[in-house]
């Protein structure tokens, strides 16, 4: 293993830890910010979640050139050019005055940051031979956890302390840091021998991701499909989905090599990221509103809970590379269930769930997660050759990011129709020949009879019914990670996990 470890590689890794903590930071730091984003800048829950899910999708669209940026503009240039302009995009959102102008940059900061995470995992694969993937993998996956997890810690006291702008601009010093470090880390791998570009299929792929996001997002408010533009964005995304297809396996020169998809095992990963995606950043977005909204809590505490998660990552690590060389499908069906179990736990919580309660769930479920990816990866990747290793890493990255999207979409979808439909089961209920308003232990400030009590009671009656809608989205949650465990078993055992 020392034999390998040159001071140049380990630089390497450290330079791409940092881009991806730099890339998890800015996707999760805004889920704690929703509540403050929410009344500075009048803006509904569905709305401020465009922040999150846009950013996304503009990561998903521009994944696909990493494989032929990186081989034009060379290794160095392209990751230092991305954290540069990403880092310069977050700037601009602390400084943003409207919905309109932070939803703008952050689709900035998803093209900048793209390339980062795929990049920095095809190039540990192509760098280090493949018996040591698993663990070049766990050490990459020390900036995947850091990430997420410093996003709502910094972004928790930082908002608290001072204001949501401050949140931003704390992670411009990472990004600096990040530029030197790659400046001297790498070289000009691979330039100048790119093939040429797959416009078509480029642009296919971009307005079938872009048509399934806006339905996702605008659906539920624009009452699906009654209205004509939920009905033009899924035409949209049947035929540039179809196009696509049809491009991929006719083109002489497709988007993504088609001897990609005459790998099985990594076809099969390519579904399994997708999945890992839905299960990944779902429950970092839903929990901070949820506490906030329904429990009260105060940003800097919701930061705190929500390290539980980058806790059980960490302790996976401990155990992810031995289970991973041993058995890689086992250590992967036990990360799902993992998650499984947590997701149908949180799916029992109530209006009075405690920080406990979300601390251990979140806790396992990051435990899992860490346990399922890297064997995962190792799996998809056993068999691939070193030249499509960051093509392949590309691709594998686009479907976890659209995974993403897909779920995060879904789930306030879901939460926004099971809290409509809780609240008017609810207040069917809200008579005056309804007993309890005449406990007053029991019904406190709630009253029928003047405006305050009716206030206190409309307001109690949506936070009940958005507690059912959070609950249903666990469920979700639960069933999407329990589902995919016999996937895993048409996985082929590779070499590298026999090593």
């Amino acid at each position: 293993m020392l034999q390998y470890l040159t001071f140049r590689r380990l630089l390497l890794v450290v330079t791409v830890q940092l881009a991806t903590m730099l890339f998890g930071m800015t996707v999760t730091v805004v889920s704690v910010l929703m509540p403050q984003l929410k009344g500075a800048l009048s803006a509904t829950q569905d709305q401020i979640a465009w922040t999150i899910t846009f950013n996304l999708v503009a990561t998903a669209i521009a994944i696909p050139l990493t494989g032929w940026l990186a081989t034009r503009l060379g290794w160095r240039n392209l990751l230092v050019g991305s954290i540069g302009c990403f880092t310069l995009a977050t700037v601009f959102c602390g400084l943003s005055t409207s919905l309109e102008m932070l939803v703008f940059f952050r689709i900035l900061q998803g093209i900048f940051g793209a390339p980062l995470m795929p990049l920095g995992q095809g190039m540990l694969m192509a760098s280090f031979p493949k018996h040591l993937h698993g663990l070049v993998l766990m050490m990459w996956g020390i900036g995947g956890v850091f990430g997420p997890v410093l996003g709502p810690v910094i972004g928790g006291f930082v908002s608290e302390a001072i204001n949501w702008r401050w949140a931003f601009f704390a992670m411009v010093p990472f990004g600096i840091l990040g530029m030197v470090s790659g400046w001297y880390a790498l070289s000009d791998h691979e330039r100048d021998s790119a093939r040429a570009i797959d416009l078509p299929g480029y642009i296919a792929l971009a307005c079938a991701i872009g048509a399934a996001t806006l339905l996702l997002n605008r659906g539920q408010q624009l009452d699906w499909f009654d209205s004509p533009e939920p009905i033009i964005e899924a035409a949209v995304l049947i035929i540039s989905l179809y196009i696509y297809l049809v491009h991929t396996m006719t083109a002489d020169n497709p988007l993504f090599e088609r001897v990609l998809f005459h790998d099985r095992n990594f076809v099969i990963g390519l579904v399994l990221s997708l999945i890992m995606g839905m299960l990944s950043y779902t429950p970092i977005v839903l929990f901070p509103p949820m506490l906030k909204e329904i429990g009260g809590y105060p940003e800097s505490i919701i930061g705190q809970i929500l390290t539980a998660r980058g806790i059980g990552n960490w302790l996976s690590f401990f155990l992810v590379v031995q289970c991973t060389r041993y058995n890689a499908k086992l250590c992967l069906i036990f990360g799902l269930a993992c998650q499984a179990v947590a997701g149908a736990a949180m799916a029992q919580f109530d209006i009075n769930v405690t920080s406990q309660d979300v601390f251990w769930t979140n806790l396992l479920q990051g435990f899992g997660f860490g346990m399922a990816y890297t064997p995962m990866s190792v799996l998809a990747f056993s068999t691939l050759r070193a030249r499509l290793m960051v093509d392949g890493s590309s691709l594998f990255n686009l479907m976890r990011h659209f995974g993403s999207v897909l779920f995060i979409s879904i789930s306030f979808v879901i939460i926004t129709r099971s809290t409509a439909e809780g609240y008017v089961g609810l207040r069917d209920g809200i008579t005056p020949f309804n007993t309890i308003f005449s406990t007053p232990h029991i019904s406190g400030d709630w009253s029928l009879s003047t405006p305050n009590g009716l206030s206190a009671l409309s307001a109690e009656i949506v936070r009940q019914a958005s507690m059912v809608g959070y609950v249903n989205a666990f469920y979700l949650f639960a069933v999407t990670a329990a589902i995919c465990v016999p996937l895993t078993m048409a996985f082929r055992q590779g070499a590298s996990d026999k090593d």
